[in-house]
């Protein structure tokens, strides 16, 4: 006897093998038996009167209706977690969980300062931070906070703009003192520079502003966290944030009048979070404290 509507617990067990990439992976992930993981995807195929995987010695190999429900699955996910975030606390509670998305810079070495400040005085409050590159939908309740580098052009959300935060080229003084500091834009050619290895929207968004492309790169990594480490431990030159790069004495700011531009950077939530007081009291709070980051 099939099942007329697949729980949750069903599509879960679906959404981790896509994620994990199998039944072994995806049990590990969600604390499950490989057998029990095993009877869920079954029970969704059977549910649904679909195939969503192939069988074979070598594992499950996702059929194409299965590649089409992951979108759904993941808008399951997302509205499940926002589900759960919203009863950790009541509207009016300064208690419960915000979930905040940004950038892995701005993850890693902005906000968790502030992060800090604001739990000493709210300590109710659970903050879940989402690192990612990757443009989290907030209409779909991925995060209830994000810090964006681009105006947010979807309705129903409440946009903050911040600021500007100044970008350059910025290099190690070890590798400076063993390679020569370049006086011009044309110099760059005869230093190892640091950079992405694909282009994402943010990045076609400043292309203009780039004097390089791929080919140019000694080190590439769409990680924007490596491409920082690889700057402080004298690997070349490459692009950071200014204010980053002001922290330490060692790193150097290169030909600032030839190169340089600014993120803009907007702090944006869902408009039916505005009744949330936690949420508010965050964005408020991220508001002004990343205003003092950024540049009017």
């Amino acid at each position: 006897m099939g099942i007329d509507e697949p729980g949750w617990e069903l599509y879960r067990s679906f959404l981790a093998v896509m994620r994990e990439g199998s039944l072994s992976a995806a049990a590990r992930a969600l604390g499950m038996t490989q057998p029990s993981l095993g009877r869920h995807i079954r029970q969704l195929e059977v549910a649904l009167g679909v195939a969503l995987f192939t069988r074979s010695p070598q594992g499950l190999t996702p059929t194409d209706l299965g590649h089409e429900l992951v979108a759904h699955a993941q808008a399951m996910s997302a509205a499940s977690a926002a589900l759960r975030r919203a009863a950790s606390g009541s509207n009016h509670e300064v208690r419960g969980v915000v979930r905040v998305t940004c950038s892995e810079v701005i993850g890693a070495e902005v906000l968790p300062p502030m992060l800090a400040d604001f739990r000493q005085q709210h300590p109710g409050i659970v903050i879940e931070l989402s690192l990612s590159n990757q443009t989290e939908d907030l209409l779909r309740k991925d995060a209830d906070i994000a810090v964006r580098m681009l105006r947010p052009a979807q309705g129903a959300l409440v946009a903050r703009r911040i600021g500007r935060i100044p970008v350059g080229l910025h290099a190690h003084r070890g590798y400076l003192k063993a390679h020569g500091q370049p006086r011009t834009l044309a110099d760059l050619s005869q230093h190892a520079l640091i950079g992405f290895d694909h282009e994402t929207p943010a990045l076609r968004a400043i292309r203009s502003k780039l004097p390089f492309d791929r080919e140019d790169f000694a080190l590439r990594s769409d990680s924007d966290l490596a491409q920082l480490a690889a700057i402080r431990a004298s690997y070349g030159i490459g692009v950071c944030q200014c204010a980053i790069a002001r922290r330490d004495r060692r790193l150097v700011h290169l030909l600032p009048e030839a190169f340089a531009f600014d993120l803009d950077t907007w702090l944006v939530m869902h408009e039916d979070l505005k009744a949330s007081r936690r949420t508010r009291l965050l964005f408020d709070y991220l508001a002004r404290a990343l205003g003092t980051y950024a540049v009017a």
